[in-house]
């Protein structure tokens, strides 16, 4: 059989850290509000003329360099973000062009919080159907450019933060069940859902994409139904983290290491327990880089690289929930 591997893990934050204490400079709110509500501490914001694809970029030259490749040596790019370079052409071709690479296919996925998830599960099935190799699958956001900075957006502007992960998969053949890999992907979505967390504008279901109107309507900024989309992600994370573990005949005791989508540490606690975990087999990033949405996941992942909690032979479990409605989840053995 043919299984799809990570081979390599890159990261990429702005050095920029803003605290809680410098977001209630500009608003009204406070450290401790934030961080019972949500459990993040910090986040990192780019600078003025740092882009999403430049994130991208350094994310991909260090999973590349930690597989031993170069960027010519890639059948794919896939790159999910909800935070585009520009509204076209889609940001995996910037991110292409900066590689030095042309030729190879260059795919955007744009399923926000579940975006990276979505992306390994297409990576995967290109791989295992024989269509590449090896594929470059990234995460990355820029948010700070785009949040209602002030009183009036605090309660969406808080939680995010920009970063970038990326992953090298290479497909591999292997008759030992046991053998590292991504052993199965699960995708969901739940389109009546879509108003609940969702950018408004600019777009084409209005006369004009963009109008003065809508920007005074503060259109522009996103919006979030918060116990809307809390309900939700506590039941289809955990749903996801089910399926998967049912999939492959185990159960949650047989995962070595979880790690779901930093929305919200108070969202992960609940799935936590919902699910019956241990705390410390889930592994939390959002205290440090807020949500990064598509790049949470793969930022987790080269965290813990990083702290020594991810190991060969370890079973994970990955799971997000995002906008769209879209949830989703995998299981890999590392």
């Amino acid at each position: 059989m043919i299984r799809a591997r990570i081979t390599g893990v890159g990261s990429c934050l702005p050095p920029r850290v803003v605290g809680n204490d410098d977001l209630a400079a500009v608003m009204d709110t406070s450290d401790e509000w934030i961080v019972q509500r949500t459990g993040i501490r910090e986040r990192r914001w780019v600078a003025p003329d740092v882009t999403t694809s430049d994130l991208a970029l350094e994310a991909s030259q260090e999973a590349l360099a930690d597989a031993g490749l170069s960027g010519s040596d890639l059948d794919m790019v896939i790159l999910a973000t909800l935070s585009p370079d520009h509204e076209f052409p889609g940001t995996a071709c910037f991110l292409q062009a900066k590689l030095g690479v042309s030729g190879q296919p260059a795919l955007d996925v744009r399923q926000q919080c579940t975006g990276f998830v979505y992306a390994v599960s297409i990576a995967d099935q290109y791989l295992r159907t024989g269509f590449a190799r090896r594929i470059l699958v990234v995460g990355a956001e820029v948010h700070s450019k785009g949040l209602d900075i002030s009183t009036t957006g605090r309660d969406v502007a808080v939680l995010f933060g920009d970063g970038a992960g990326a992953v090298v998969l290479e497909a591999g053949e292997t008759d030992d069940p046991a053998a590292p890999g991504i052993l199965s992907t699960h995708l969901h979505a739940d389109g009546s859902g879509a108003g609940d967390l969702w950018l408004p504008a600019p777009g084409m279901a209005y006369e004009r994409f963009m109008s003065a109107d809508l920007l005074e309507r503060r259109l522009h900024f996103p919006q979030m139904n918060g116990r809307a989309v809390y309900v939700n992600a506590v039941k289809r994370m955990a749903e996801a983290v089910v399926e998967s573990l049912a999939a492959n005949g185990l159960g949650v005791d047989d995962v070595d290491l979880f790690l779901f989508h930093q929305a919200n540490l108070r969202i992960n606690e609940a799935v936590t327990e919902r699910l019956g975990l241990l705390p410390e087999r889930v592994f939390n990033t959002i205290d440090r880089f807020a949500n990064t949405t598509a790049a949470t996941i793969p930022l987790g992942l080269h965290e813990a690289l990083k702290a020594g909690l991810l190991r060969e032979g370890m079973v994970v479990c990955g799971a997000a929930f995002g906008s769209g409605f879209t949830w989703g989840s995998f299981l890999l053995r590392w």
